[in-house]
């Protein structure tokens, strides 16, 4: 009896003390600790060093703060949703496993393979993110415009980069934006016949308000049109260079809602970018040969009804899909001899190369494409197929003047990376650093413990 007395509080002090221990592993983050990750889609490294490029504010987080030398290297393939989930997992597409702006759809045998943008998180992205990890963690989380994000439980407030964006926002958010104005209302219609530029602008508005009304502890903020102007004018033109002190101006004003809010000196401020920009005056059509090959079929509207074979362009590579599943190793050898050497092919990658650019194995993932047709550079990869010439000019091939998704040895597609604020040493640099390491770096900041990143605190910044 009198041993029973004595163990038992021993026994309840080490359950006590386990208990604290886990606890404490699971919720180690700091509440008074804020990050704000801002992207600005298509802002390329190099711009931050072209003195004709107006960026006052970027350029004075990075004097205050620091930033990477030469911009961050991307994640293959380098377009907007994949980089952007590798920004806030730490991890690369073969891991997480968004490979475009969307799904990609294998349907029936002789069925073209293609990209559904309308998706949740959960269907998307295959780890647990910044984000979810916060969450977890006790911390408040928001998003304005971020990919990848539409129906996640571990967001408070969210604004996804989504069709119909205004539809599957937090019906608290959507409600306090339109109360404040900043949307004229709860639907899409009105959202979605604004500009590129007047979206940039909502978007920010729409984080100022949640900075002001909420002080998360994370938040992240997609811009977009840098990318768009980039995309139809090219990087480093007059069209460029406004778009750019646009975006410079967009994050001033989130600046001053932190101040605003009072939370700025708590507060680390990341500005980066999904990718960076080429010009390509040139454009492939792979699919034309494919037609030409009967290995696929044009029907009206010129519009791919079938196909044994087809290739989803992503900027400067195409993804070819092999579908008559008994049948892939013979289509994809007859593929790649048909792309191998032909004007603006710089490369066509076998699944045993994808591990090498970070990208999924098609055994291993549904998803992952059978072949990648790297382009040359100066070229991109159109989509169309009722033409008859293979190369044809940028016009005429229906791609952009200006494109990404060239393979990111390339040093074209770096990305700008730029961190300032509370824990960050002043004039500080970082001479090599990836997209991969952004989260795990952000994780550090917070106070968080438990993110499965493959990249790398960037502590030669951190106080």
């Amino acid at each position: 009896m009198i041993r029973a007395q004595i163990v038992a509080p021993w026994l309840k002090l080490v359950v006590a003390l386990l208990t604290l221990a886990a606890w404490t592993a699971t919720r180690a983050a700091e509440p008074s600790r804020h990050v704000v990750i801002i992207s600005i889609d298509g802002l390329a490294a190099y711009l931050l060093d072209d003195p004709k490029s107006p960026l006052p504010t970027i350029r004075r987080l990075a004097r205050e703060g620091g930033h990477v030398v030469g911009g961050m290297k991307t994640s293959n393939p380098s377009v907007t949703w994949p980089n952007h989930t590798t920004l806030v997992t730490g991890v690369r597409p073969e891991k997480h496993g968004v490979l475009a702006n969307g799904v990609l759809v294998r349907g029936a045998p002789g069925v073209p393979v293609f990209t559904d943008p309308k998706k949740d998180k959960q269907d998307l992205v295959r780890v647990p993110t910044l984000f979810d990890v916060a969450h977890a963690a006790g911390l408040t989380t928001a998003e304005i415009n971020w990919p990848c994000t539409r129906g996640a439980k571990s967001l408070d407030d969210s604004f996804p980069d989504v069709p119909e964006a205004v539809l599957h926002s937090t019906p608290r958010l959507r409600s306090e934006l339109v109360a404040a104005g900043i949307l004229a209302d709860e639907t899409d219609k009105s959202f979605g016949t604004s500009s590129v530029v007047g979206r940039d602008h909502w978007w920010t508005e729409s984080a100022c308000h949640v900075i002001r009304q909420r002080k998360p502890n994370l938040l992240l903020l997609h811009l977009l049109n840098v990318d768009s102007t980039h995309h139809t004018y090219g990087a480093q033109t007059p069209s460029s260079y406004t778009a750019n002190a646009y975006a410079d101006a967009c994050v001033g004003r989130v600046l001053q809602a932190l101040d605003e809010a009072g939370i700025r000196e708590r507060t680390t401020v990341f500005v980066v970018a999904d990718h960076g920009f080429a010009l390509t005056p040139r454009a492939i059509r792979p699919n034309v040969l494919l037609r030409q090959e009967m290995l696929l079929t044009v029907g009206a509207g010129n519009k791919v009804t079938e196909a044994r074979v087809n290739v989803v362009p992503e900027g400067g590579v195409g993804l070819v899909y092999c579908n008559e599943p008994g049948n892939v190793e013979a289509l994809r050898k007859q593929a790649k001899e048909l792309f191998t050497g032909k004007e603006g092919v710089a490369a066509v990658l076998e699944p045993a190369q994808f591990a090498e650019y970070g990208m999924p194995h098609p055994r291993e993932y549904s998803q992952a494409p059978d072949l990648v047709i790297v382009a040359k550079d100066g070229y991109a990869v159109s989509a169309q197929a009722e033409s008859d010439a293979f190369v044809a000019t940028q016009v005429e091939g229906k791609v952009s003047l200006g494109s990404h998704g060239l393979i990111t040895t390339n040093p074209q597609m770096n990305a700008i990376c730029v961190i300032s604020g509370r824990g960050i040493k002043a004039g500080s640099k970082v001479d090599k650093a990836e997209n991969i390491d952004v989260a795990p770096t952000a994780a550090r900041l917070l106070g968080l413990k438990t993110l499965a990143a493959d990249g790398r605190v960037m502590s030669e910044i951190l106080e």
